[in-house]
């Protein structure tokens, strides 16, 4: 029996420990990625990049630009999850799909193209939080899809951002907003950690 999507939430946890000698197949990472890239986006600008480090020599160049941390290289995979820029440059063929599958009409591209151009052309702040946010949605949906499979997993900010562009040959477009490891636990994970009280972060209006 599958858990439930409430049973996926309250039983993640930010791992720090990993069994390395567990891999993951070419094929289950590329469903993490299909899963996350479910995520939503303004206007379906699906502006983001996932790459998926996994060998020796990647995790090792990862690793160093990462703070030196051991999870890094332990985990199966260690996914650069970027925001990209100028998406609006790239909104017509991203929303095609959608109109050949009936979902929008061709006037409903059209306008979204006009008004994603208008607001996002020549305003780097917004291009930059947009891309931030759609990497944070497609970050959290694979961690989700990750806990879901039965694997951990643990989003790391604490990296070098040139150097990961650096040496992962990001184009000037590409922001690396945060890394990913996943893979199979190994013992030694603390549990979920407690959270602030509702009313200390809810207001009902």
């Amino acid at each position: 029996m599958h858990p439930s999507i409430q049973e996926i939430i309250e039983s993640r946890v930010s791992a720090n420990n990993y069994d390395s000698s567990r891999k993951l197949s070419n094929s289950e990472i590329s469903e993490l990625v299909r899963l996350a890239t479910l995520a939503p986006s303004a206007y379906n600008f699906q502006n983001w990049k996932f790459l998926a480090v996994v060998s020796d020599e990647a995790k090792q160049r990862l690793q160093a630009a990462a703070f030196n941390q051991q999870k890094v290289n332990d985990a199966a995979v260690t996914f650069i999850i970027c925001g990209t820029l100028n998406a609006h440059t790239q909104l017509e063929p991203a929303l095609r799909p959608a109109v050949n599958a009936g979902i929008i009409d061709d006037k409903m591209l059209t306008t979204w193209v006009g008004m994603a151009e208008q607001s996002h052309t020549n305003n780097a702040v917004l291009q930059r939080d947009e891309a931030l946010r759609s990497a944070s949605l497609a970050a959290m949906t694979l961690m989700l899809a990750a806990q879901g499979k039965g694997l951990a997993s643990c989003a790391l900010s604490g990296f070098d951002a040139d150097a990961v562009s650096r040496e992962f040959d990001l184009h000037e477009t590409e922001i690396p907003v945060m890394l990913l490891t996943v893979g199979y636990a190994a013992p030694g994970n603390w549990p979920q950690k407690p959270r602030k009280q509702l009313h200390e972060v809810m207001q009902l209006i």
